[in-house]
């Protein structure tokens, strides 16, 4: 996590352990290069569908040790040899997830913009369900809760987005954001009388 390291003390401004960072250098460059090797390996002698598998092996790890950039131009990269909606679809979720991660506003927005495109073209049902969790996310994240808590509560029965919460943490930004957003009577109807309140009630 070379990269992520040299971010964090550069942002707290904190020194840096230049042992500590040869060392995960030296790991992380190992590890690439070994990557690259299986890049060029399915380039020369497979298919397209190992070459994407290797080329999205190599941008989650950019990723994995924070290497903000680096996972984005690879991820770019597959979008641009990739034409099957579902598979974009999930490439532009993970660098969705870069944009939370990173606290990068604009970088989130677009993509939500590409998914949403890409779903009215005939995204399947279970990316569908998910993308209303990265949109409630990110509308919790800029205060609009009207929308955060239409897209939870849709999502509520159908969840599938672990890779970006856990359930717990689902449960508790849709009942937070329906409190703020809904009005007492439907609050009631959609929280108090569904099934999102006995959910509530054991995951708070």
């Amino acid at each position: 996590m070379a990269p992520y390291y040299e971010l964090v003390c550069k942002e707290l401004n904190l020194p840096i352990d230049q042992r500590i960072l040869k060392s995960m250098q030296s790991v992380n460059e190992a590890k690439i290069k070994e990557l690259d090797a299986k890049i060029k390996d399915a380039e020369e002698n497979l298919g397209d569908t190992e070459i994407r598998t290797a080329m999205m092996e190599k941008a989650h790890y950019l990723s994995k040790i924070g290497d903000k950039e680096g996972s984005l131009s690879q991820f770019r990269l597959i979008l641009d040899k990739t034409l099957m909606p579902g598979f974009r679809l999930d490439t532009i979720f993970h660098i969705i997830r870069i944009g939370f991660f990173f606290g990068d506003r604009d970088l989130v927005t677009k993509n939500i913009e590409k998914a949403n495109s890409l779903i009215e073209e005939g995204g399947d049902w279970d990316r569908r369900n998910r993308l209303k969790v990265y949109r409630g996310l990110y509308s919790m994240s800029v205060r609009d809760f009207d929308t955060a808590a239409k897209n939870f509560l849709d999502a509520v029965a159908t969840f599938t987005s672990y890779e970006l919460m856990d359930y717990k943490t689902f449960i508790i930004y849709t009942v937070m954001s329906a409190m703020i957003a809904l009005k007492r009577p439907d609050l009631r109807e959609k929280v108090n009388l569904s099934d999102t309140c006995s959910l509530s009630t054991t995951y708070i």
